[in-house]
């Protein structure tokens, strides 16, 4: 059994374990964003996002900026 709540990535609906308490296990601490690339996607998410789609955003956000 799982130590840590499975939720839907917030984007895509992927089924993800949050491991928000021991963010360094995180799948999401496994991608480094600059500010303005945290920012954009707070800007359109509120939860969790699986790691695809947090690459996917900050290439999106690259790209917008170029």
């Amino acid at each position: 059994m799982s130590k840590h709540e499975i939720i839907p990535c917030e984007r895509c609906k992927a089924r993800i374990e949050c491991k928000a308490n021991s963010y360094t296990k995180c799948q999401c601490s496994g991608i480094q964003l600059t500010l303005n690339e945290v920012q954009y996607i707070a800007e359109l998410y509120d939860g969790c996002l699986c790691i695809e789609c947090l690459y996917e955003l900050q290439k999106e956000y690259q790209l917008s900026v170029n």
